[in-house]
C-alpha cells in the first residue's frame, strides 16, 4: 500500500492508499526550484511534494547506511532518523565518509548526525541510539535496515507489513564483494508511474473504418507504442467518436501504425488531424512478508546473465552468515579456513532443509570468498547499493517508479586479484583500510596508495568519485597523486547532488572545494586541484610527461565532446579510461582498457534528430518546437542584436567593410536589425520599452500568423494536390491581445523589463504591478496590419537558412550602412547596449518568464498544449535530469572496476560494462567489446597501437622502414598538412630531408621542448594495391 501521512487507518483502510502531499499546516510544501531543478526534471512536483512529506528511518550507520542517508537527505525527504547502537571502530572508516579517527568510540549515529544535516538544512535529521522496538517504527513511511539479524528483521517486517497503513520495509546488506536488498512495501502498494517516462504520442495521418481499425501516423518519428498499451485520441476530425477520452488497447504495433481494439465501421469517415497519446495506468503490487519470501523467494532480479545461477546461492549464503553470527557472535575471519568450513556447513544444512528450493550443487569457492570478506563494508559496494536502496525509499514514499520486487543479489568476485591471496596478507594492521585489506590484501592496498589518477570533472560524478577514492585510500602515499580538474564554479542547483559542496561555496571553483572536502574525509589523500578544461588548448598543462605518469583516467564529464577528447588522449598514451554517465534514473559505465577493449569512440549513439528550420519558425506541432523558437528569438533580440550594435559602434569603418564583404542576405538582415534598434525601435524611456514589447506581441502572435494564413489559406493545396495543412502541420489562429489575460500582460512585462536592461534604462517599481502595466499597455497605439501578396515563406524542410537572397542585397546594405552612420550621430556619447546572456537558473531575472511567454503564446496560436515555466526551463534550458542515486550507483560500479585496473593482469572477461535504470529497476552488466584486431602478413595491431620509430629519420628512411615490413607508404601527413605524396613530382626533393624538418617547413609545426616526437599519419598499401589502415606513427627525433 502506498504510504500516507500517519494517522488513523479510517474506514478505507483496506484500499490502496496514496500519500498526502500537504505539510502540517495544510499547505503544499514549498519546492526550491533553483535547488531542485535537476531532480524536479526526473520526479516532477507531485513526487517531490510526497517526498517532502515523508519520514524515513535508516538503521545501521555502517558505510551502506551512510550512503543511503546521504542520498535521502539530498533527495529532500521531510526527515531522516539515523539509528545505531554500535560505536565507531577503525573498520568503519573504510566505508562511512562522515566518520574520522576522532570519532572512534562514539556512537555511530551520533557521530554522523551533524554532517548529515549539513547536506540539506531543509531535512530534519535526528539520531536514535537506543535498542529499536516495533513502536519506534510507527511514525515512519519507510524503514531501512543495513545491519540486522534475520530474526529481528522478521519481527520488524511482520509489524510493518500488518501496520495500517503499511510501513515500507527494506533490508539491505553489503558483505565484502557481495550485496543484497529485500523490499516489502505491504500487501497492496500502488505504483503511480512505473517508469517515469513521458507518455508516448503520435500524429495521426489516417484511420480506417474497420474492425479492428487501422491507425496510421505520420513518419515524422517512429511510434513507441507496444501491444497492450492503452491510448486516447484527441483533435480527430471526421471520426469524432474517437475523441471521447475512452482508453483503447493497442494491437499489432508497428513503427508508424497500429490497430485499436474496437469497431469503427459505423463511425464517421476520418478527414484529418488527431493526436494519439499513451495512457499510463497505476499498477498495484502485492508484496510478500520477509519470512514468507525467504522460504519462497520467487524470481530474483538478475544483473549479469553470465551469473544466471548465482542468486540462489547468495540467497543461501546470506542466511548462512546470519546463522554463523548468531552462533559465534562475530563474522568469519578473513582467510580463516576453519571459519570457512563452519560457514559452508551452515549453508549445506540450510540447503538440505530447503526441500522445494534445494540446490543440487553449491559453489564452495564462491562461499569461501563470501565468508572471508563478509565483515567488510567496501565503499564501492556501499555507494552502489546506497544508490539502489535510496531509490527504493523514494519509490516507497512517492509511488514514482516500479519497486524492486522483492530480492536482489549482486557480487563482484571478479574484482579480486587474479592470483591466490595469502591469508597473512589479509590480516588487519589497525589502519582505516583494514576492511578493504581483509578482502583484497595489503599488496593491492599499497598499489592503490601509490596510484597516479586523473579525474576529469568535479560535478555530481566527480564529488562521488573523490569521496570513494578517499575512502579506498587511492593516491594516499607520497608516491601516489590524484589530479582533479574542472573549470566550472559552484551554482545553487549543484547542491542537490554534488554533496561535497555547501551553500557558502556558491561561486567558488568546484575542483578546489571538492579537493578540500575529499582531504577532510581522508587527510592522507595526495590531491592536486586544477581549474583547467581538458582540451587541446591545455596540452601544455596536461603534457606528455603528465600523461606518461598516469595509471588510470576517470571521466566525470557531462558532454560527449569532452568524452571523445579524453578517449583520444587515453588511446594515444595507452591509458585505461573508466567512463560513466547518468540521465535521470539511468546510468551507464564503460571500461576502456588498453589492448583489451574497444575505445569509447568506437561506438556512438546516433545524433539527436533536429526539427527542420521551417518547422520551428512557421509550422510547429509540439511544444519543443515552440521553445526552440522562443530561445532563438530571445537570443536574437537580447544578445545577438545588441552585440551587433556594439560591434558597429566600436568600429564603424571595420564593421561596414565586413558587411560589404559578406554582401549576402544574412548580412542585410543583420543590418536591418541594427538599424531598427538604433532608429524606430530605439528606447529612451521605460514607456518606450512597453510600446516595443506590445508591438512585438502583435507582430509575433497576430500579424505573422495572419500573413502565414493569407499566403497558405486553410484550404490550400500543394503542387501534388494534397492539402497543404496536412499532418503534422497545424493550422494557426492569430491572438487578440487582451489586458485582461494575465499571460499576455506577463509577456509584455518580461519583454519590456529585459528590453530596458539592454538599453540601460531604469526599471520603475510599477513595472511589476500587472494592473499599472496593463494601463500603460492599453495606451499603446497598434497599427492595423494587412497581409501582403508575394511574401516568401520557406517550406523546404532541408533549408538551413531562412534569409531570402535578393539581387539588390549589395545596394540595400550600402543604404543601411549610410543610415546607420546618421543614427549613430543621434546617440549619447559612448552609448553601448547591454547584451543579455540567457541564464536559466535565476528565477528573478525574467529570462525564463519571457521564453515561456514566447513559447506558450506561439503554442496558443497553433493549439498546442502549453507548459508551465518549470517545464519550459527543462526544455529551453536543455537541463539534463539528474538525481543523486543513479550518480552514486555509477561511481560505485566504476570503483569496483578500478580494483581490477590497479591490480592488473585481469582478462577482458573480468571487466564489466553496465547499463542500469533504477526506475524499472533494470541492471544489465556485460563484458566490454574487445578491440578489433587488424592484420598484415605477420603484423597485427588494434586501435590501441602506435608505431614508435626511434631516430631522426629522413622521409626516404621512413619509407624504407615501411617497405621492410611489406608495406608501400605512398602518403604522409602531419595534422592537416601533406608532407609527402608519391604522386607529386615536387615532393621528391623532400625525400632526403628529415621528417621533422619537413613538418616544420610545410605544416609550420612547432614542437615544444617537452615533446621528443612528432606524429605522422601514413597511408599504405600492400603488394596487391589494397589500402592498409595502419596505426599512428610517432617519429622520436630527439
Amino acid at each position: 500500500m502506498l504510504p500516507s501521512k500517519r494517522g488513523s487507518a479510517g474506514a478505507d483502510a483496506g484500499q490502496p492508499k496514496r500519500p498526502k502531499t500537504a505539510s502540517p499546516n495544510g499547505a503544499p510544501p514549498e519546492i526550491d526550484e533553483d535547488l531542485h531543478s535537476r531532480q524536479l526534471a526526473v520526479y516532477g512536483r507531485e513526487t517531490m511534494r510526497r517526498l517532502f512529506a515523508s519520514d524515513v528511518l535508516v538503521s545501521g550507520l555502517n558505510g551502506l547506511g551512510a550512503e543511503i542517508a546521504k542520498n535521502l537527505a539530498l533527495a529532500g525527504v521531510r526527515s531522516v532518523t539515523i539509528h545505531d547502537v554500535r560505536n565507531v571502530d577503525m573498520w568503519d572508516l573504510s566505508g562511512n565518509f562522515f566518520l574520522s579517527e576522532e570519532d572512534i568510540g562514539k556512537n555511530r549515529a551520533v557521530a554522523c548526525v551533524s554532517k548529515l544535516q549539513d547536506l540539506n538544512n531543509a531535512v530534519q535529521v535526528s539520531a536514535l541510539t537506543e535498542e529499536l522496538t516495533k513502536e519506534h517504527l510507527s511514525k515512519f513511511q519507510a524503514v531501512v535496515f543495513t545491519d540486522i539479524s534475520l530474526d529481528k528483521a522478521y519481527e520488524f517486517d511482520d509489524y510493518c507489513h500488518r501496520h495500517q497503513p503499511p510501513i515500507s520495509f527494506i533490508k539491505a546488506q553489503v558483505c565484502g564483494l557481495f550485496g543484497s536488498v529485500f523490499c516489502d512495501f505491504g500487501p497492496e502498494f500502488t505504483v503511480l508511474d512505473v517508469d517515469g517516462e513521458d507518455p508516448h504520442t503520435g500524429i495521426i495521418a489516417s484511420i480506417s473504418n474497420d474492425s479492428p481499425a487501422m491507425v496510421s501516423c505520420v513518419d515524422d518519428e517512429r511510434l513507441e507504442f507496444q501491444d497492450g498499451d492503452l491510448v486516447v485520441f484527441s483533435e480527430v476530425q471526421g471520426m469524432v467518436e474517437l475523441n471521447d477520452g475512452k482508453p483503447r488497447k493497442v494491437k499489432n504495433a508497428r513503427p508508424f501504425s497500429f490497430s485499436i481494439d474496437g469497431d469503427t465501421s459505423s463511425y464517421g469517415v476520418y478527414t484529418k488531424g488527431g493526436i494519439v497519446t499513451q495512457v499510463k495506468e497505476p499498477k498495484v503490487l502485492r508484496f510478500k512478508a520477509l519470512r514468507d519470501a525467504m522460504r519462497d523467494p520467487g524470481d530474483f532480479l538478475l544483473s549479469d546473465f553470465s551469473k544466471f545461477e548465482r542468486s540462489p546461492v547468495l540467497h543461501l549464503a546470506f542466511q548462512a552468515l546470519d546463522n554463523f553470527r548468531k552462533e559465534h557472535g562475530r563474522y568469519p575471519t578473513a582467510g580463516c579456513e576453519q571459519d570457512a568450513q563452519k560457514f559452508m556447513k551452515f549453508a549445506a544444512d540450510i540447503n538440505e532443509a530447503s526441500v522445494e528450493s534445494k540446490l543440487e550443487k553449491i559453489d564452495d569457492k564462491l562461499l569461501r570468498h563470501f565468508a572471508s570478506g563478509s565483515r567488510a563494508v567496501l565503499n564501492p559496494m556501499a555507494a552502489m547499493f546506497g544508490g539502489i536502496v535510496g531509490q527504493e525509499v523514494v519509490k516507497a514514499c512517492s509511488g514514482k517508479f516500479h519497486p524492486l520486487y522483492q530480492f536482489f543479489y549482486f557480487d563482484s568476485v571478479e574484482s579480486l586479484p587474479t592470483r591466490q591471496l595469502d591469508p597473512q596478507d589479509l590480516k588487519p594492521s589497525n589502519s582505516r583500510y583494514d576492511a578493504q585489506i581483509s578482502v583484497f590484501g595489503s599488496k593491492l592496498q599499497k598499489k592503490l596508495h601509490d596510484a597516479n589518477i586523473f579525474v576529469v570533472g568535479s560535478g555530481a560524478l566527480g564529488c562521488e568519485f573523490l569521496k570513494n577514492l578517499a575512502l579506498m585510500g587511492v593516491s594516499c602515499s607520497t608516491k601516489g597523486k590524484l589530479t582533479i580538474t574542472d573549470d566550472d564554479v559552484i551554482e545553487k542547483s549543484n547542491l542537490s547532488r554534488q554533496f561535497l559542496f555547501r551553500d557558502w561555496n556558491i561561486g567558488q571553483a568546484k575542483s578546489t572545494v571538492a579537493a578540500a572536502a575529499a582531504s577532510a574525509i581522508n587527510p592522507s589523500l595526495h590531491i592536486d586541484a586544477l581549474q583547467n578544461r581538458a582540451c587541446p588548448d591545455t596540452e601544455n598543462v596536461f603534457h606528455d610527461t603528465f600523461w606518461d605518469g598516469l595509471d588510470v583516467v576517470i571521466n566525470a564529464l557531462d558532454n560527449v565532446n569532452a568524452r571523445m577528447y579524453m578517449d583520444m588522449r587515453c588511446l594515444y598514451f595507452q591509458k585505461p579510461l573508466l567512463e560513466s554517465g547518468t540521465l535521470g534514473a539511468k546510468c551507464n559505465t564503460q571500461m576502456v582498457i588498453p589492448h583489451l577493449t574497444e575505445n569509447y569512440g568506437a561506438s556512438r549513439d546516433p545524433p539527436e534528430k533536429q526539427a527542420p528550420m521551417c518547422t520551428v519558425h512557421s509550422f510547429p506541432h509540439n511544444i519543443d518546437h515552440c521553445l526552440t523558437w522562443a530561445r532563438s528569438e530571445f537570443e536574437g533580440l537580447l544578445e545577438k542584436t545588441p552585440n551587433e550594435v556594439n560591434s558597429f559602434l566600436s568600429n564603424p569603418a571595420q564593421y561596414a567593410a565586413a558587411m560589404r564583404k559578406a554582401g549576402d542576405a544574412q548580412a542585410r538582415e543583420l543590418l536591418e536589425r541594427v538599424s531598427e534598434c538604433l532608429d524606430k525601435e530605439r528606447c529612451n524611456t521605460f514607456e518606450d520599452c512597453i510600446t516595443w514589447a506590445r508591438l512585438r506581441f502583435e507582430d509575433y502572435f497576430s500579424n505573422r500568423v495572419k500573413q502565414l494564413t493569407f499566403t497558405f489559406p486553410e484550404d490550400a493545396s500543394t503542387s501534388t494536390g494534397t492539402p497543404f495543412w496536412s499532418a503534422p502541420k497545424r493550422f494557426p489562429r492569430p491572438l487578440q491581445f487582451s489586458a485582461a489575460d494575465s499571460s499576455h500582460v506577463h509577456f509584455v512585462m518580461s519583454a519590456s523589463i529585459l528590453r530596458a536592461e539592454t538599453f540601460g534604462i531604469a526599471i520603475p517599481d510599477w513595472a511589476k504591478n500587472t494592473s499599472k502595466l496593463a494601463d500603460a499597455v492599453n495606451k499603446v497605439a497598434v497599427p492595423e496590419f494587412k497581409p501582403k501578396k508575394g511574401v516568401n515563406i520557406v517550406t523546404d524542410e532541408k533549408a538551413t537558412n531562412l534569409s531570402s537572397a535578393s539581387v539588390d542585397d549589395v545596394a540595400v546594405i550600402d543604404d543601411l550602412l549610410s543610415k546607420l552612420e546618421e543614427y549613430a550621430k543621434n546617440l549619447p556619447p559612448g552609448f553601448r547596449m547591454k547584451p543579455i546572456q540567457f541564464e536559466k537558473d535565476d528565477d528573478t531575472n525574467f529570462h525564463m518568464d519571457l521564453i515561456s511567454g514566447f513559447a506558450n503564446m506561439r503554442a496558443r496560436n497553433y493549439s498546442i498544449p502549453e507548459v508551465d515555466k518549470l517545464k519550459a526551463k527543462f526544455i529551453a534550458g536543455r537541463i539534463i535530469p539528474a538525481i543523486a542515486t543513479s550518480t552514486a550507483m555509477a561511481t560505485g560500479l566504476v570503483c569496483l572496476e578500478l580494483y581490477k585496473v590497479i591490480a592488473g593482469e585481469h582478462p577482458i572477461e573480468d571487466y564489466r560494462n553496465t547499463f542500469a535504470n533504477l526506475a524499472l529497476p533494470l541492471f544489465s552488466m556485460a563484458e566490454p567489446v574487445p578491440a578489433k584486431v587488424m592484420k598484415h602478413q605477420d603484423l597485427s595491431w588494434t586501435v590501441w597501437d602506435r608505431w614508435s620509430i626511434k631516430g631522426n629519420l629522413s622521409v626516404a628512411q621512413l619509407l624504407q622502414w615501411f617497405s621492410d615490413k611489406g608495406l608501400s607508404a605512398y602518403s604522409m601527413s602531419c595534422g592537416t598538412s601533406l608532407l609527402y605524396n608519391s604522386m607529386f613530382a615536387r615532393h621528391k626533393e623532400r625525400l632526403q630531408k628529415k621528417v621533422v624538418d619537413v613538418a616544420r617547413e610545410v605544416a609550420k609545426l612547432e614542437v615544444p621542448e617537452y615533446r621528443r616526437h612528432i606524429d605522422i599519419v601514413v597511408a599504405c598499401e600492400d603488394d596487391d594495391g589494397n589500402d592498409i589502415d595502419i596505426p599512428l606513427v610517432s617519429v622520436y627525433f630527439r
